[in-house]
C-alpha cells in the first residue's frame, strides 16, 4: 500500500442539522396533506392541566397521536371518549421535540348514530352504577307549586304549549330560564339553568321555584344530544328542587329522563303533571263541603236524640239531694249541745293543769337552777386555769429552743452558703470575660488579615493623593503630588520627591520609615 493512498470513500451526501431536518419534515407533511378528515376509534384520552386534550386515533393496524387545543376543546359539541368511533377534522403536523407526527384536531364528531348510541349506553351504565337512577332518591312533586321554573328555548312552541296548558288547568307564576336546546351551547346552558334555579333564595326578590320543568320538542338523536351530556344529568340529579324532564316526544329517551324525578312524554304532559285542574278542585271542594255539612247535621241530630234518651233515665234533682238535706238538719240540731259539752270539758282540763303551778313550787325550782349554775361556774374557772397552765408550759418549751447560739449557728451556715455562691459567680464571670477576650483577639487578627496592610506585606503598594487613594491613570495625571506607600514607608514620587528629601510622615496607624 502506498503511504499517500487514502482508502476513505468520497462523501457527497448533503449535511443537515437536527433542526433543519425536523423543519423540512414538518413543511413536507403540512404541505402535502393540509386539512384532512380521518375516521377511527378513540384510544387513550388525557386532559392536561393546561386544558389541552391529548388522544390517540387508531384502527386495527396503526395509531395516530392527536391533540385538541384548550380553546377548541371547549367548543366541541361532543367530547371524545375512549372506544368512541369518530370522524376527526384537522391538519397533520410534526412535534420535533419527540420526533413524531401528529394531528391537530379542529372538530370531532361521532361516526354515525351507532357511535352515539354506544357512547350513550356507556354513560348510562356509569351513572346507573353510581346510583343516580335509583327510584329511592327521587323526590315527590309538590301537589300545587306556587312558582314553576321552566328551562327551555323562549322562541319555540314548547314554552307556549306549557304556558297555555298551565293557564287552562291552574294559573301559576312561571320563571323562564332561556337556553339553547341543541348545539354546542345546549349542555352548559341547561346545566347552568338547573344550578341557577337551585341557587336562588326562597322568598327573595326573585323567588326560588318549587318545581323545575326541563322541556324541548322532538328531534333526532343529534339534536337531543345536549340532554345526554353527563354535566346535565349530574345537575338534574343534584337538584334540591323536584324536576320534571319533558325532552322530545314519547319515544325519545335521554339521560336526563333517567335522573329526573318524573319523566313526562311531552312538554304539555309536563304541565299537566305539574298542576291539577282548578275547576275539578273547586267541584271536589264543593262536594266535600256538602258531604261535610250533611254528615255534621246527621251527627248533631244523633247526639241530640241520644242525650234525650239518657235524660229520661236520670232521677229528679230534688230526689238526689233529699237524703243529704235530712242529714244536714240532724247535724245542725246536735251542734249546740256539742259546743256546750266541749267547752265544759276544756275548762275542767285547764283547772287540773293550773292547780300545781304555785309560787312556792316556782321558788324551789329557781333555787335548784341557781345552785346548778354556781356549780357549773366553779368547774369552768378550774378548767380555764388548767388550760392556761398547759399553754404557758408549751410556750416555755418553744422559747427554750430559740437560743442565741442556735441563731448564730444558722447565720454562720447562711454566711458559708453566700461565700460559696459568690466564689462560683466570680469564677463564671472570669471564664466569660476570658471567652470574650479570646473572641476579641480572634476578630482583631481577622481584621489585620483582611486589612490592606497585609496586602502591602506581600509586595503591593498604594498610591495616594493627599488623603485620597489614586486607583487609575486618569486620576494620576490630574494630580500634582503623588505618594507611594510600601509596607514600611510612604514616599513621594515625581517633582514632589525632589522637593521633599525626606519621606512624608504617615498618619496615625500607618507604617513609617522611622518605625522599628
Amino acid at each position: 500500500m502506498d503511504l499517500l493512498e487514502d482508502d476513505t470513500p468520497g462523501r457527497n451526501e448533503p449535511e443537515y442539522t437536527v433542526s433543519e431536518i425536523s423543519g423540512a419534515v414538518k413543511r413536507t407533511i403540512e404541505g402535502e396533506f393540509g386539512r384532512v378528515r380521518i375516521k377511527g376509534e378513540v384510544g387513550r384520552v388525557m386532559v392536561a392541566r393546561s386544558g389541552h386534550v391529548y388522544l390517540d386515533l387508531k384502527d386495527d393496524r396503526a395509531v395516530l397521536a392527536s391533540i385538541i387545543w384548550k380553546g377548541q376543546a371547549a367548543k366541541l359539541a361532543v367530547q371524545p371518549e375512549e372506544g368512541m368511533e369518530v370522524v376527526a377534522i384537522g391538519k397533520l403536523t410534526t412535534f420535533p421535540g419527540q420526533s413524531k407526527y401528529q394531528m391537530v384536531i379542529e372538530d370531532i364528531r361521532p361516526a354515525g348514530v351507532g357511535a352515539l348510541m354506544a357512547m350513550l349506553e356507556k354513560r348510562k351504565k356509569a351513572l346507573e352504577a353510581e346510583g343516580l337512577f335509583d327510584p329511592a332518591r327521587k323526590k315527590p312533586i309538590p301537589y300545587l307549586p306556587e312558582i314553576i321554573g321552566v328551562v327551555t328555548s323562549p322562541q319555540g312552541a314548547v314554552i307556549r304549549d306549557i304556558l297555555h296548558r298551565l293557564r287552562d288547568r291552574f294559573p301559576r307564576k312561571v320563571l323562564i330560564w332561556p337556553v339553547a336546546v341543541q348545539g354546542e351551547g345546549c349542555a352548559p346552558q341547561v346545566t347552568a339553568a338547573i344550578e341557577g334555579f337551585n341557587a336562588m333564595t326562597p322568598g327573595g326578590s326573585l323567588p326560588r321555584p318549587d318545581l323545575i320543568i326541563v322541556a324541548r320538542g322532538g328531534g333526532s338523536i343529534e339534536d337531543l344530544w345536549g340532554f345526554n351530556e353527563e354535566s346535565v344529568a349530574r345537575a338534574a340529579a343534584a337538584s334540591d328542587i323536584p324536576l320534571i324532564s319533558a325532552v322530545g316526544h314519547e319515544t325519545d329517551t335521554t339521560l336526563i329522563d333517567y335522573v329526573s324525578d318524573i319523566r313526562a312524554p311531552t312538554p304539555t304532559a309536563a304541565a299537566e303533571i305539574a298542576v291539577p285542574v282548578r275547576l275539578d278542585l273547586l267541584a271536589a271542594v264543593d262536594s266535600y263541603g256538602a258531604r261535610m255539612a250533611q254528615a255534621l247535621s246527621g251527627m248533631v241530630g244523633a247526639r241530640k236524640q241520644r242525650l234525650t234518651d239518657l235524660s229520661r233515665a236520670l232521677p229528679r234533682a230534688s230526689e238526689l239531694t233529699q237524703t243529704a238535706r235530712q242529714r244536714f238538719d240532724l247535724a245542725g240540731g246536735r251542734l249546740d249541745a256539742s259546743l256546750k259539752a266541749g267547752t265544759a270539758t276544756k275548762r275542767l282540763s285547764f283547772e287540773k293543769a293550773a292547780s300545781p303551778l304555785r309560787p312556792s313550787i316556782l321558788a324551789r325550782q329557781t333555787e335548784r337552777m341557781t345552785a346548778r349554775l354556781t356549780q357549773t361556774a366553779g368547774r369552768l374557772h378550774t378548767a380555764l386555769d388548767r388550760r392556761a397552765e398547759r399553754s404557758r408550759a408549751q410556750f416555755d418549751h418553744v422559747s427554750g429552743g430559740l437560743s442565741l447560739k442556735g441563731i448564730q449557728r444558722d447565720l454562720g451556715l447562711q454566711r458559708d452558703r453566700l461565700g460559696r455562691t459568690t466564689r462560683t459567680a466570680s469564677q463564671a464571670g472570669c471564664i466569660q470575660v476570658k471567652s470574650w477576650r479570646d473572641q476579641m483577639e480572634k476578630l482583631d487578627r481577622l481584621r489585620e488579615t483582611l486589612g490592606y496592610q497585609a496586602t502591602l506585606e506581600r509586595g503591593y503598594a498604594v498610591v495616594w493623593d493627599g488623603d485620597k487613594v489614586v486607583t487609575n491613570s486618569t486620576q494620576a495625571q490630574k494630580v500634582t503630588t503623588l505618594e507611594v506607600q510600601f509596607k514600611d514607608a510612604r514616599i513621594p514620587v515625581g517633582a514632589a520627591a525632589k522637593a521633599a528629601p525626606k519621606p512624608k510622615p504617615l498618619k496615625p496607624g500607618q507604617p513609617s520609615l522611622f518605625d522599628d
